[in-house]
């Protein structure tokens, strides 16, 4: 699925993503819906049934006031 479609089948909703394809500032261009949830805490309990794939996890809406965002690689790069 592409991003516009994820945002339009999951509008208001938390979504992690195994994504195909990123663009140059790291934004999922598609990928597939790993899980969903209005509920951020979920998704991250989801994270423990991805192992081995490249995951992205976004909101699906509107953007959300004050919110921070952090970029993080793992297993850490040395």
């Amino acid at each position: 699925m592409t991003w516009d479609e994820i945002r339009k089948q999951y509008d208001g909703q938390w979504v992690l993503i195994a994504y195909d394809e990123l663009d140059e500032q790291l934004n999922v261009v598609s990928g597939k819906v790993v899980a969903n949830s209005p509920n951020k805490e979920e998704i991250y309990k989801q994270l423990l049934n991805t192992k081995g794939m490249n995951i992205a996890i976004e909101y699906a809406g509107e953007p959300i006031q004050d919110l921070s965002v952090m970029f993080a690689l793992w297993p850490p790069i040395r």
